[in-house]
């Protein structure tokens, strides 16, 4: 599908924005930013996210300079559009890496990129992930534990949390109990219900590591019809006084299917935020 296509099969939601993927096949030629910012201006809504997957935790450390390089550069991509969101990522669970040692790597890397972000405007958001299609391990900060440390370690105005409750269930843990944790950090958040097409999490466990992507039992399923409580957690992020973008995960399988996460959502955000129009 060519992004122009995607534009347009957004413009048929009602949604107020696309959150945009740095590895879009088109936006390694520049110039097509600003063409693909008009288009989606031109049908009324915005590109105020950007998803990118930086590997902070890489032990050599000319391999983090390249990628605050390339975090750098997804910066500018995010300035671009539009934006005023771009994801940054702690990096690999490499099995030689120690916790304090991938926390501080990834740490120091994420700001040495703030002050470049923060010139442009921009905000870096930091995700509770669970794996980068082309990573061979799963996020070195995925347990909360350590993705609770990480976000205590970087203080800065252009700095916060995308919380993703689904990817709390693929590390075992509570997506509340995480949420209430940094719910005062959260400044976007990624709206999913993840499923498991078969087997257990501890299958899924056993298939991480030295695996490109994500294992073939897991699936993006429509939100709301998942173990995810949305009352619990928007009533959570307005105690915070919570108002930026939830961006939709959804759509796997078809557009009637993202329709209805559309649809849920907008629903639960009347209910949480009536003053949203």
């Amino acid at each position: 599908m060519k992004v122009t296509e995607w534009i347009d099969l957004a413009s048929t939601l009602q949604v107020d924005g696309l959150e945009w993927y740095a590895g879009f096949l088109e936006m390694a030629d520049s110039s097509n930013w600003s063409v693909f910012r008009k288009r989606v201006e031109d049908q009324g809504k915005e590109i105020p996210m950007l998803c990118c997957s930086p590997d902070f935790t890489h032990p050599d450390k000319s391999f983090r300079q390249n990628e605050i390089k390339k975090q750098k550069y997804w910066i500018d991509m995010t300035k671009a559009l539009g934006g005023s969101y771009c994801r940054v990522l702690s990096g690999q669970k490499r099995p030689q890496l120690s916790i304090e040692e991938g926390i501080e790597l990834a740490a120091e890397s994420i700001k040495a990129c703030l002050p470049y972000a923060s010139d442009l405007g921009i905000t870096l958001i930091l995700e509770n992930h669970y794996k980068d299609d082309f990573w061979a391990y799963p996020e070195f900060a995925q347990k909360m534990d350590v993705f609770c440390k990480l976000v205590s370690y970087i203080d800065h105005p252009n700095f916060g949390v995308n919380y993703d409750p689904s990817n709390a269930h693929l590390a075992g843990e509570d997506p509340l109990e995480l949420l209430r944790r940094v719910s005062s950090r959260v400044v976007t958040m990624h709206a999913s219900d993840r499923y498991l097409v078969e087997g257990t999490l501890d299958d899924l466990r056993k298939e991480e590591d030295g695996v490109l992507g994500y294992a073939k039992r897991l699936r993006h399923g429509e939100i709301g019809k998942g173990l995810n409580d949305y009352d619990a957690i928007f009533t959570e992020l307005k105690k915070e006084n919570f108002d930026g973008w939830i961006s939709i995960e959804d759509g796997v399988d078809g557009m009637d299917q993202l329709q209805r996460s559309v649809t849920f959502l907008r629903k639960k955000i009347s209910m949480y935020w009536p003053e949203y129009k």
